[in-house]
């Protein structure tokens, strides 16, 4: 054979191997809504059997979308056709809200009493004497959730035979708030800049705005607060609001309303705040007294003006009196004065207010965890019913770990909505691979003794604990223009994650592990099993080369990646070593009863708990407490030897992350393998950052070794 010939024929291989690899090549841009045909064998067969045509009942928009879904995918599950059809054949998905006269033969009317009107049923039953599978609801957007869960049903494989699920969401409001500047930049965004593109808004639409509301849609979300929390008053003018009406156009059919955060200085002129060096707004007044006449018509003209834009606009965001925001506070008023203000001018649109608990001020209490639950539960009843309070996790600020924010059960008169963080600002951006539901999980399950045992977070913000009229859960997106939405491709599975829980919080981590993986990489169950393994255990390995035994706030100032405990620079309540307080006899903060007594925010016998250093839990140990560095741990261990072995454990933990993840390498597809393991990679240094300096830093004070052989 030539040489030549030789030449041509690798040339022909190697450009087969890059065609195949390219045209298998996954960018992880379809989320986990991929619909690769089922690959058990024996399933799809049974599948193929159950299912023969889609009929869509009704031509709303909602349904029109459904159609498309359905026809678009389930042939592309079962590698087979599945035509629309409109009479009824045996194997026929049939789709209907519960008024139509085919649906109601059905016999599903007692089913559907009990369901609001977000739920559904999904269901084998026999139409016009066919046997069929129902889907029905009281309304289109739950025929659409339960389209998406019924694709879902064969993503996942599971059997469909005799199907009876009854399914509505536990919380009524399922809001992502994006922290998107006007100018495209993401506050703590680590996955490129925002979604929206405000310059081409509203004539030219992106294909990604539909897609957004798509994959929200397929988990539940309902809810986008469109732009930061750090409000530039400009998106209350009318050339935004033509914007974000032309956005709310695009999410409505998906069942995704829009709200918009509000800049408390939004009437003030912008030639008086430069006279009298305020932050200025929109308006032509030089106040913004939430108790003055015209301040209060301003808003109500600007929500009628909302309205006429977006009919079904959601309401106002604020963030007020927190980080130079401007608020009520400017003019010795209160948060209910301030919130109730925009709240009456929203009422006769049922609209709402989610006035944010995330404020500080130094004069409240030295302890800044406590500062929150000081000035908010004075003024539990105070505010009108269409408020909620939007309260963080935990007391500080999305840390690795903390304890409960005990607003958490402390406010019965006011609707608490939990504000919980998608994006991984304490806990490595994009770069570091951390599965949040476990977090999520250990908030929602976290007992607050409010009304005794069993008060769980989860009966708060589903408000069967205190009887709220409206309850709400707030995810800080991960969300951003790069071509998987989200930085790192695991990431996004903590989008998912949000919108699974938020519809129902009994879910397990395990159990959305299982969904995501199987949707989005493998449904081999060798492989799920090791993947869900690396997820499952990432958030601790986290924490524990990071901040354990309750440390927390020892980051790089303001771009909150790397380590820093020995910040000193800015107003103190922001160093690392206001949190830590090492010193030559031990690390902590002393949060209880003989120190800053956080502890008496919580309900018995929490406080008790918490207060005494021998029954804190040891994951909130340094929260509550300044342990001797000889402080002997339920492991047998001092302080000293369990927080060096917490930092080697939590290093450790990353390299058998990459040992695992490199076994599965001839299963996963060759691009988001390769990406996940250089973000692995990174994570491996960074972690090594971490505890190599911290513990360093600490040994400064304890005075002992650091061995690292554990």
């Amino acid at each position: 054979m030539n040489t030549l010939f030789k030449s041509s024929l690798s040339l022909a291989f190697l450009l087969t191997i890059i065609f195949f690899n390219t045209a298998s090549a996954d960018d992880g841009y379809d989320l986990w809504l991929k619909y690769n045909k089922v690959g058990n064998q024996a399933l799809l067969e049974k599948y193929s059997q159950a299912i023969s045509s889609i009929i869509v009942l009704d031509k709303s928009k909602t349904c029109r979308i459904i159609q498309k879904e359905l026809s678009a995918n389930l042939p592309k599950l079962l590698a087979k056709p599945v035509p629309l059809k409109r009479m009824i054949i045996a194997g026929a998905v049939v789709i209907g809200k519960s008024n139509h006269p085919l649906i109601k033969k059905s016999r599903c009317a007692k089913q559907l009493g009990a369901l609001n009107n977000e739920g559904y049923l999904i269901k084998s039953t026999k139409i016009n004497g066919k046997q069929c599978i129902l889907i029905t609801a009281k309304k289109d957007i739950g025929l659409l959730y339960g389209s998406f869960h019924f694709l879902r049903l064969i993503q996942t494989q599971q059997e469909i035979d005799n199907l009876n699920i009854a399914s509505q969401p536990k919380i009524q409001y399922r809001i992502l708030n994006h922290w998107d500047n006007l100018d495209g930049i993401v506050e703590r965004g680590y996955a490129g800049k925002s979604l929206w593109k405000w310059n081409d808004l509203p004539d030219k639409i992106d294909k990604r705005y539909f897609d957004y509301a798509r994959a929200n849609a397929s988990i539940g979300v309902n809810g986008t607060v469109i732009n930061n929390v750090n409000a530039n008053p400009n998106i209350l003018r009318p050339e935004y609001l033509k914007k974000a009406a032309k956005l709310a156009d695009i999410f409505r059919p998906y069942g995704i309303r829009v709200f918009l955060s509000a800049n408390f200085s939004a009437p003030i002129s912008a030639e008086f705040a430069i006279e009298q060096n305020r932050k200025g707004g929109i308006g032509d007044l030089k106040t913004s007294n939430p108790t003055d006449p015209s301040v209060q018509q301003w808003w109500k003209n600007k929500v009628k003006e909302i309205y006429k834009y977006i009919p079904d606009f959601g309401g106002f965001l604020v963030k007020a009196n927190s980080e130079g925001m401007p608020g009520p506070q400017d003019y010795n008023k209160t948060h209910a004065e301030g919130a109730n203000m925009l709240a009456e001018a929203l009422q006769p649109y049922k609209g709402i207010v989610m006035w944010r608990a995330f404020v500080y001020d130094a004069d409240v209490d030295p302890d800044r965890s406590k500062r929150s639950y000081k000035e908010f539960v004075p003024l539990d009843s105070q505010f009108l019913p269409n408020i909620f309070v939007q309260a963080k996790n935990g007391p500080i600020d999305f840390q690795p770990r903390e304890p409960i924010q005990p607003l958490f059960g402390a406010m019965p008169k006011t609707p608490l909505m939990l504000e919980i963080q998608l994006t991984q600002e304490y806990l490595g951006h994009s770069k570091h691979l951390v599965y949040l539901a476990p977090m999520w999980k250990e908030y929602l399950e976290f007992d607050t003794y409010a009304k005794g045992p069993g008060s769980t977070l989860a009966s708060i913000i589903d408000g069967t604990l205190h009887q709220y009229k409206m309850t709400g859960i707030a995810g800080v997106t991960n969300i951003g223009n790069d071509r998987n939405w989200c930085g790192h491709f695991f990431a996004q599975a903590n989008w998912y994650t949000y919108g699974r829980l938020a519809w129902d919080h009994s879910l397990t981590a395990e159990q959305i592990a299982d969904e995501w993986i199987t949707m989005s990489l493998t449904k081999n169950q060798d492989v799920l099993k090791i993947v869900r393994s690396i997820m499952m255990g990432s958030w601790e390995a986290c924490i524990n080369y990071m901040t354990p035994l309750g440390l927390h706030h020892i980051m790089q100032e303001g771009f909150h990646y790397g380590p820093e405990p020995s910040l000193g620079k800015g107003r103190e309540d922001w160093r690392s070593t206001y949190y830590h307080r090492a010193d030559s006899v031990g690390l902590g903060y002393n949060r209880s009863s003989t120190g800053s007594d956080a502890v008496s925010q919580y309900f018995s016998p929490l406080r008790e708990t918490f207060d005494n250093i021998e029954t804190c839990p040891e994951k909130y140990l340094l929260w509550f407490h300044h342990a001797a560095w000889d402080h002997k741990l339920r492991s047998g261990k001092t302080l000293w030897e369990e927080l060096r072995a917490k930092y080697y454990s939590g290093t450790n933990y990353v390299n058998e992350m990459i040992e695992k993840w490199s076994s599965v390498k001839t299963y996963i597809d060759p691009d988001i393998f390769m990406h996940v393991q250089a973000r692995l990679d990174t994570q491996k240094t960074d972690a090594g950052i971490w505890r190599d300096t911290c513990l360093q830093y600490f040994q400064g004070f304890s005075k002992k070794p650091i061995i690292t052989a554990e």
